[in-house]
C-alpha cells in the first residue's frame, strides 16, 4: 500500500495563526483548477469533464465533450500511450484512473449508435486544402468544418488515415474501428480525395480556389543507415513492411527475422514478423532496455509473444544467412560506444526501424518557406509558415511524433486558420493554475479497483493473426472507472463544504449550479476549505474594507 493512503485522517491546527475571530482574517473562494490529466493531454481534452458525465451515464454528452477536442475517442482509446494516466493523481493511492479505457468505451458506443455530431456554425464561403489525410490532417478537416469552413483533404495513398492504415498494426487499430470514425467526418461534409499526390501545393491552391492551406504530411520514409549489405533483397524498412502487410502484400521474411532499432515501430515489426510466420524474431538495439525509446507496455507484449532482444549491440555487415553484431557498452552520458568484440548471427531477412522522415521537398520551391536541418517545415506559433495562409503541422514541423500530437496539431492549426480567414485579433488562451496531489485533501477516499481489459492468451494471438488483442469495457467497467476520478481541483458537488459549515454559510444553488457562499454569515473559519476534497475552495486574504465599499 503506498504511503500516502495510509492515514487519510485531516490534521486541523486549532491553533493557527489565521481562522475565525472578531474579524474575518480569510474567506474562502470557490475555483477551477487545472486537473493533471487535463494538463498532460497533448490533443487537449477536457478529460475530467468527459469522465464526470460518463460516471454519470451521461455518454452521448461525454463523446460530444471529447469530440470538441478530438474526432477519434476510439482509436486514441486503443492507441494513445496516455500521458493523462502517467501523470494522474489516483496514482498516488492504488492505480490510475484508465482513461483510455473509457475514452474507448465512448468511442466504441457512439460508433454502435451511428451518432454523428451536430454543426451549429453557419457555412462560411471559405474554402481549405488539407494536405494529407492522416491524423493531423484528418483533425484539421474536422475542426474546421465545424467552424463552418468547406475542406478538401488531397491523399496520396489508396486509403486515409496516413500511419493509422499504414503504421500501426490491426492487432493495436482494428481497421473497421479507424474507418468508422473518419466516415464520421466525411459525413460532416469533409471531401477526401484518394491517391491523389500534392506535387505543387500553390498551383492546386489556385486552381482549387482555396483560401488557406495545410500541409499535414506524415513522416512516411524510414531511415536508411550504411551497412555493408551481401543481399539488399534480404534487407527490408518497417515502414514497408508495415505498408505492405496492409496492402495485403506482405513480403517472405522467413523463419528467423532480426529488427534493428528500439523505438515503437520496431516492436510493432517485430510483432508483425511473427504473425507473419517467422518461428524467431530478434530485436537487436545498441542500447540498453532502459534507454529504449519504445513504450514498456509495448516490449512487455512483445516478450510475451517470444520475441527476443540482443541489447547493447549493433549490426555492423549483413551477409549471405547470418548479420554480424558488435558488442557496445554505455558510456557516462548513457552514449553507446562500440567494444570491437562481435559476433555472428543467422538471420533469414533483416528489417531496418530506425525511424521515420518526412519528405518536404515538394514544399522547397515555395517563396518564404524555411525548414529545420532535419526537413521539417519551420512555422510560428500559429503554426503558419513562411507564406501567409500556409500552415503545416504534424510530422512536417518539429515536435513529438505520436498520434495524439498530431491531432492536437490539427485542432490548434484549424482554430488558427479560422481566425486568419476572419482576420480575427489573437487571443491570448489563459490557463487555470495546475492542482497538486498535496494540495487535495482526502479524508472521504475509498478504495476502488481497477477495471481491467482483458487480453487474448498468447498462443491466441499468434493463431489469430491480427485480430484485436485487448478488449473494451463494459458499460457498468467503464462507469465504474470513470468514478474512480478523483475531479482535482474542480467542484463535484460533493456537498462536503456544505455540510461541514457551522454557520449555514454555504448555500446549494441546484444541480450543475454548485454552490455560493453568504459573506454575511461566514467567519473565515476555513472548514469548508479542510473539508473540500478536491482543493475547489481556497482561503485569499479580506479585502480591506475600503475595497468592500467601492466594490460594492
Amino acid at each position: 500500500m503506498p504511503a500516502r493512503q495510509s492515514d487519510f485522517t485531516p490534521v486541523i491546527d486549532l491553533l493557527r495563526e489565521k481562522g475565525a475571530g472578531p474579524a474575518r482574517a480569510e474567506r474562502p473562494v470557490y475555483v477551477d483548477l487545472m486537473p493533471p490529466c487535463n494538463n498532460a493531454c497533448p490533443a487537449g481534452e477536457n478529460i475530467q469533464a468527459w469522465l464526470d458525465l460518463a460516471q454519470a451515464g451521461r455518454y452521448r454528452q461525454a463523446w460530444e465533450t471529447i469530440l470538441a477536442d478530438n474526432p477519434f475517442p476510439a482509436v486514441h482509446g486503443r492507441v494513445c500511450y496516455h500521458p493523462c494516466e502517467i501523470h494522474c493523481s489516483r496514482g498516488e493511492l492504488d492505480s490510475a484512473v484508465s482513461i483510455h479505457a473509457v475514452e474507448r468505451f465512448l468511442g466504441d458506443l457512439a460508433t454502435a449508435e451511428c451518432w454523428v455530431p451536430p454543426i451549429t456554425a453557419a457555412p462560411t464561403g471559405r474554402r481549405v486544402l488539407v494536405v494529407g489525410a492522416g491524423p493531423s490532417g484528418l483533425s484539421a478537416g474536422y475542426h474546421l468544418a465545424r467552424r463552418g469552413h468547406a475542406v478538401e483533404i488531397r491523399e496520396a495513398g489508396p486509403l486515409p488515415g496516413g500511419m493509422l492504415h499504414f503504421g500501426i498494426p490491426a492487432y493495436r487499430l482494428p481497421r473497421p474501428d479507424l474507418m468508422a470514425e473518419i466516415r464520421r467526418i466525411e459525413s460532416m461534409g469533409v471531401k477526401i480525395t484518394l491517391d491523389h499526390k500534392v506535387e505543387d501545393v500553390l498551383a492546386e491552391q489556385a486552381e482549387g480556389r482555396f483560401d488557406a492551406v495545410f500541409v499535414a504530411v506524415g513522416a512516411q520514409i524510414g531511415k536508411r543507415i550504411d551497412i555493408p549489405a551481401r543481399d539488399a533483397g534480404r534487407v527490408i524498412d518497417a515502414i514497408s513492411l508495415l505498408h505492405e502487410v496492409e496492402t495485403g502484400d506482405p513480403p517472405r521474411l522467413g523463419r528467423r527475422v532480426v529488427i534493428y532499432g528500439g523505438g515503437d515501430t520496431a516492436i510493432d515489426a517485430a510483432r508483425t514478423a511473427r504473425r507473419l510466420g517467422a518461428t524467431e524474431a530478434f530485436i537487436v538495439y545498441r542500447r540498453d532496455r532502459a534507454h529504449m525509446r519504445a513504450q514498456a507496455v509495448d516490449a512487455d507484449a512483445a516478450l510475451d509473444e517470444g520475441i527476443k532482444f540482443k541489447w547493447l549491440s549493433t549490426i555492423k555487415d549483413i551477409g549471405q544467412g547470418d548479420i554480424t553484431v558488435e558488442e557496445m557498452r554505455l558510456d557516462a552520458d548513457g552514449k553507446p560506444q562500440p567494444t570491437g568484440q562481435t559476433e555472428t548471427l543467422s538471420a533469414d531477412s533483416v528489417v531496418l526501424a530506425l525511424g521515420q522522415e518526412t519528405d518536404s521537398r515538394f514544399l522547397s520551391h515555395i517563396p518564404g518557406l524555411t525548414f529545420a536541418d532535419s526537413g521539417v517545415v519551420v512555422v510560428d506559433t500559429d503554426m503558419m509558415t513562411g507564406r501567409p495562409g500556409l500552415f503545416a503541422g504534424g510530422d512536417m514541423t518539429p515536435g513529438d511524433r505520436t498520434v495524439t500530437t498530431a491531432v492536437g496539431h490539427g485542432k490548434k492549426a484549424a482554430r488558427n486558420i479560422d481566425r486568419w480567414l476572419r482576420q480575427s485579433p489573437a487571443r491570448a488562451e489563459s490557463r487555470h493554475p495546475l492542482v497538486a496531489f498535496d494540495q487535495l485533501h482526502l479524508p472521504i477516499y475509498a478504495a476502488a479497483p481497477l477495471a481491467v481489459q482483458t487480453q487474448l492468451s498468447v498462443a491466441a494471438r499468434l493463431v489469430r493473426g491480427f485480430a484485436e488483442i485487448t478488449a473494451g469495457l463494459s458499460e457498468a467497467e467503464a462507469r465504474h472507472e470513470a468514478k474512480r476520478c478523483l475531479s482535482c481541483g474542480n467542484c463535484f458537488e460533493c456537498d462536503q463544504c456544505y455540510a461541514a459549515c457551522p454557520e449555514q454559510a454555504i448555500i446549494k444553488l441546484g444541480p450543475g449550479k454548485r454552490y455560493e457562499i453568504d459573506l454575511d454569515l461566514c467567519t473565515g473559519c476555513g472548514v469548508c476549505f479542510e473539508q473540500c476534497p478536491c482543493h475547489a475552495i481556497d482561503m485569499v486574504p479580506e479585502p480591506p474594507v475600503a475595497t468592500i465599499r467601492t466594490a460594492q
